[in-house]
C-alpha cells in the first residue's frame, strides 16, 4: 500500500527522498564537531599526545575536504546513488570501528576513513536532491533545506555529543550514526533514482594525491612545531608539504579538467565568497573545541552542563541559516557577507573576557553573536560563489565553495588549535603537553593547577583574537571592494 502511494504521488516521493538523503548529510556535518565536548573523555580513555588529540579532531575534515571534488567527479561518471550507498555503508562501518578502538592511532585512522566516506556523500546527495525536484522553485527550497541541515549538523554536533556522554562512554558519539545509516541503506534504493552526468572530464588521480599529501604534510609540520618545538623534522616536512602544494597549483593551471579551477579566483566576489566559506568554519571549529575544554577542564562543568551552555549559540546559528535567504533577498548578499564578518569579529572579541574563575555569560554571548554571523555565512556562500561565475562553471564554483567549508573546519583546529597548544607549552607548568594531561598528574598543587588553566585560557584568547582580526580584515575588504550590483 505504501509503495503504491509513493509511486502515484511523485511529490510525496520526492519529499520522502529528501528526508532520507538528509540523514547522511546531517551525520557528515555532525561528525565534524561531535568530539568537541568529548575530548576530555577521549583523552582520559586513550591518553593521546597533544598532536594526536588535534589529529583526532581534524583528520576527518581534511579527508572530507580534500576528496569532495574528486568524489563528485566519480559520482558523475559511475552513478551518484551507487556512490551514496557505498559511502554510507563505509561510513557506518568506520563509525562502529572508531567507537571501539584501543588507542589514539587507531582512532585517527578510523576518523580518516569516516572522512573518506563522508566525502562520497555530500556531492552525491546534492545531485540526487536536484534530480528529485525538477521544478526550479521546489529544487531551490529543497537545496535550502539541505544547506540548513548541514549547518545544523555542525551546530548540534557538540550538543548531541554532550548528551550522549552524560549517560554513555565516549564511543557512543560514533554509534549514534548506525541507525541513520541503516535506515538510509534500506530506504534509499526505494525512494531514489540513479543520477549520472554526461561529458565529465577524467579524474586526475595525481592531483587528488598531491592536494591531500600537501595539506597533511604542511599541517603535520605546524602541529609538531606547536606541540614539540622547532626541530629539523617538522621544518623539512613543512618545506616538502608547501612544495607539493605548489606543484598541485601549477598542475591545475595546466590541466584541461583541473581538480580546482583556479581561474575562478580572478573574480573578486567569488574569492570573497570562498574565503567566507572557509574562515567562519575555522573560527567556529577552533573556538568550539577550545571552548569545550574551557567549560569542562577550566571551569569544572559537567559535559551535560557544557552542552546546555552551547545550546543558545547552536539555536541562533540554525535559525539564522534558515532565515538568511529571505533577508539577503531584501538587503542584498553583499550586505549579508559584510555583516557576517563583523558579527563574528564581535563574538570572538567577547571571548577575551573569559577567565579561569568565570566567564560563562561572556561565552554564551560570544556564541550567540558569532553564531548569527556563522548562520549568515553558511547560507549565502554557495549561492554567492555560483552567482559570481558564468553558468557553465557553476558546478566547479559550487564544489569549491563546499570544499572551503570542510577545509575551514579542519584548518581551524589545525592552525588555531596548534597556536593554543604552542602557548600552553610555552606558558604552562611544563609537566605535560595539554591541559587535560596536566590535570591528570597526581599531587598537583593549587598554584600549578592555576598556572596550567591560565596558560590554556591565554591560548584560547590568542586563537579568538586571531580569528576576530582575520574576520575584521575580510569584512573591511568586502565593505570597500565588493561591488554592490553584482551581489544583490
Amino acid at each position: 500500500m505504501n509503495e503504491q502511494c509513493v509511486s502515484h504521488s511523485p511529490g510525496l516521493r520526492a519529499w520522502l527522498g529528501l528526508l532520507v538523503v538528509l540523514g547522511p548529510v546531517l551525520l557528515v556535518a555532525m561528525d565534524g564537531s561531535v568530539l568537541f565536548l568529548a575530548m576530555p573523555q577521549v583523552s582520559e580513555a586513550l591518553s593521546p599526545t597533544a598532536g594526536q588529540a588535534l589529529w583526532i579532531l581534524d583528520v576527518y575534515g581534511f579527508a572530507v575536504g580534500s576528496l569532495l571534488i574528486a568524489f563528485g567527479n566519480i559520482g558523475d561518471r559511475y552513478g551518484r546513488l551507487k556512490l551514496l550507498l557505498t559511502g554510507a555503508a563505509v561510513f557506518g562501518a568506520a563509525s562502529a570501528g572508531a567507537a571501539f578502538v584501543p588507542g589514539p592511532g587507531w582512532l585517527i585512522a578510523g576518523r580518516a576513513l569516516m572522512g573518506v566516506a563522508g566525502a562520497t556523500l555530500l556531492p552525491s546527495a546534492l545531485a540526487v536532491i536536484s534530480e528529485l525536484f525538477p521544478d526550479p522553485r521546489q529544487r531551490a527550497k529543497a537545496i535550502g533545506i539541505f544547506a540548513a541541515t548541514f549547518a545544523a549538523g555542525f551546530a548540534i554536533g557538540p550538543i548531541i555529543g554532550g548528551q550522549l556522554l552524560n549517560s554513555f562512554w565516549w564511543g557512543s558519539v560514533f554509534l549514534i550514526n548506525l541507525p541513520v545509516v541503516v535506515v538510509f541503506l534500506v530506504l534509499a534504493p526505494v525512494l531514489l533514482r540513479e543520477v549520472r552526468a554526461t561529458g565529465t572530464g577524467r579524474i586526475d588521480v595525481v592531483s587528488v594525491l598531491l592536494s591531500a599529501a600537501g595539506i597533511l604534510l604542511t599541517v603535520y609540520a605546524v602541529k609538531h612545531v606547536a606541540t614539540a618545538g622547532l626541530t629539523a623534522t617538522p621544518v623539512a616536512t613543512g618545506v616538502i608539504g608547501v612544495t607539493v602544494l605548489g606543484w598541485f597549483v601549477r598542475r591545475q593551471l595546466r590541466l584541461g579538467h583541473p581538480l580546482i579551477d583556479f581561474g575562478l579566483f580572478h573574480d573578486r566576489v567569488f574569492t570573497v565568497a570562498v574565503i567566507t566559506g572557509l574562515l567562519p568554519l575555522a573560527a567556529w571549529s577552533a573556538t568550539a573545541y577550545l571552548g569545550g575544554i574551557y567549560l569542562q577542564s577550566v571551569l569544572g562543568l559537567s559535559v551535560l552542563d557544557a552542552a546546555l551552555i552551547a545550546l543558545p549559540g547552536a539555536a541562533v546559528l540554525t535559525v539564522t541559516c534558515i532565515a538568511t535567504p529571505a533577508l539577503a533577498a531584501r538587503v542584498g548578499t553583499r550586505a549579508a557577507l559584510i555583516a557576517c564578518h563583523f558579527l563574528i569579529t564581535a563574538g570572538m572579541l567577547l571571548l577575551l573576557a573569559t577567565t579561569i574563575s568565570g566567564g560563562i555569560g561572556w561565552y554564551v554571548a560570544s556564541t550567540v553573536i558569532a553564531g548569527t554571523g556563522y548562520g549568515i555565512s553558511f547560507s549565502v556562500v554557495a549561492d554567492t560563489a555560483v552567482a559570481a561565475v558564468p553558468p557553465e562553471r557553476a558546478g566547479a564554483a559550487a564544489a569549491i565553495a563546499e570544499t572551503s567549508n570542510e577545509v575551514g573546519n579542519a584548518l581551524g583546529i589545525a592552525l588555531l588549535g596548534s597556536l593554543a597548544a604552542l602557548i600552553f607549552r610555552l606558558q604552562g607548568p611544563g609537566l605535560a603537553g595539554t591541559l587535560n594531561e596536566t590535570l591528570r598528574i597526581p599531587g598537583l598543587g593549587t598554584a600549578v593547577i592555576g598556572d596550567a588553566k591560565a596558560a590554556f585560557v591565554t591560548g584560547l584568547h590568542a586563537a579568538a583574537a586571531i580569528a576576530g582580526l582575520l574576520h575584521a580584515a575580510l569584512g573591511a575588504f568586502a565593505l570597500r571592494h565588493l561591488p554592490r550590483a553584482s551581489t544583490r
